[in-house]
């Protein structure tokens, strides 16, 4: 069961604004055994580059599944420590932007973290 500890919550671009997917990856055997994860990168044009790159990679082994569960964007200043999320996928429909604040709390503890439903 050490496959799905091995992937990491959040991984998104350090500085900028760009699209995001919130996935649910889980065993392949085991559906109700899984988690949440958070991937977000400028060089992708639509949201499912990024999920179709991440998933790939996930489920490389054959032994996790992964699921788009909706995206948007985020805005992601280093320089004054926030990161704003917001919008939505128009072909993954709008992640629950809440989910992914918690999850991006884990990796940047001394950001403001903030979301809205505005924007696209």
């Amino acid at each position: 069961m050490a496959e799905l500890e091995k992937v990491p919550l959040v991984d998104i671009d350090p500085d900028g604004t760009f699209k995001y997917v919130l996935i649910r990856v889980s065993y392949r055997e085991k559906l109700d055994d899984y988690k949440d994860i958070v991937r977000g990168y400028g060089w992708a044009e639509y949201h499912a580059d990024i999920y179709d790159k991440a998933a790939e990679e996930i489920e490389k082994d054959h032994v996790l599944d992964c699921e788009c569960l909706g995206g948007g964007r985020i805005a992601h200043c280093c320089s004054s420590k926030k990161i704003h999320i917001y919008g939505y996928s128009v072909g993954f429909g709008r992640a629950r932007h809440s989910v992914t604040m918690e999850l991006i709390k884990t990796k940047y503890p001394g950001y403001e973290v903030t979301w809205s439903n505005e924007g696209y």
